[in-house]
């Protein structure tokens, strides 16, 4: 199951208890996801089509509450096909269009609004239940690696619309046109968890915040490993080359006329090659740093070259 279908489920459980949410979320849903069409002599068809039998039973749900009847039918885009489509056909009566009418989704004569009016938008939870609404209908999240939220819209407009309507209670999305639809998105790990336990996905934002932690964890043990990887790599090629100095040096017969503590360094890397520079300067005698340890074996390089 993916990540999005997993949000998908969560959210199409959740049954506002406030008339105004759950009016909120069919105008969403009937918004994103459905079609109306005028027939002439006042009659008007209206079916959504969803992708998910959770998203189909929500909005079958919410339809109902409004006394309204419909049913649903299931097909497949193409033939050998496994995903299988759920239309959603709403009878054509007067309690249908009243309903309609009351989510804003048709005019007082019966014409399709483009947007909801702003009592359908009024209230912070009636803002969070319709941008449930628009993802249960047209949504999609992935992440934590690459994190990526969408909300689908039919055009630029609508894209819009939605984003201001995030931007109300303080989530940011961008806007973007594809070849047939648009949408509002969010790529911000942090924005995308916030705005999914807005909309009530608190176990998806939470899911999605702690596989964001542990990958950002294991990105900086990573990074840690690769870096002291890289740190014993360089020490252990600077020890060969002071141990091929301090050979030359011993063969040239140039190693006794050295200062004792240039000594004292060369006989300590040359009994322990593999040791780091603090240890061969904590067994010095007297102690000396590490910086001063470094120095000596530098200069037994030089004079080596």
């Amino acid at each position: 199951m993916t990540l999005s279908e997993d949000v998908r489920g969560e959210l199409a459980a959740i049954d506002p208890r406030k008339a105004c949410c759950r009016l909120a979320e069919l105008s969403a849903l009937v918004r994103t996801a459905g079609s109306v069409h005028l027939r002439g002599r006042g009659r008007i068809g209206v079916h959504l089509e969803v992708s998910s039998a959770a998203v189909a039973r929500r909005a079958v749900a919410l339809l109902r509450g409004y006394g309204v009847a419909c049913q649903i039918r299931t097909y497949r885009p193409r033939a050998f096909e496994r995903a299988t489509r759920f239309q959603i056909h709403l009878d054509e009566d007067a309690r249908s269009l009243q309903a309609l009418n009351e989510a804003g989704i048709l005019g007082a004569g019966l014409q399709p609004l483009e947007r909801p009016p702003a009592r359908v938008v009024a209230r912070a939870c009636c803002r969070a239940a319709y941008l449930r609404g628009a993802f249960l209908a047209g949504g999609s999240v992935s992440g934590p690696r690459v994190p990526h939220l969408e909300l689908r819209a039919t055009d630029e407009a609508g894209a819009r619309f939605l984003a201001r309507l995030a931007a109300t209670d303080g989530f940011a999305l961008a806007v973007a046109e594809r070849r047939g639809h648009a949408l509002a998105y969010a790529k911000s790990g942090e924005t995308i968890a916030d705005l999914l336990a807005f909309v009530g996905g608190s176990d998806a934002a939470l899911r999605l915040g702690e596989q964001a932690v542990v990958a950002a964890t294991r990105g900086r043990a990573n990074r840690l490993a690769n870096a002291d990887s890289a740190n014993i790599g360089r020490a252990s090629r600077a020890a060969e080359a002071q141990l091929r100095a301090i050979e030359r040096l011993r063969r040239e017969g140039r190693l006794d006329e050295l200062a004792p503590e240039v000594r004292e360094a060369a006989e300590l890397r040359t009994r322990h090659p593999t040791l780091p520079l603090a240890e061969l300067a904590r067994r010095s005698r007297p102690p000396a740093t590490k910086a001063a340890v470094h120095r000596r074996l530098a200069k037994l390089r030089r004079l080596a070259e």
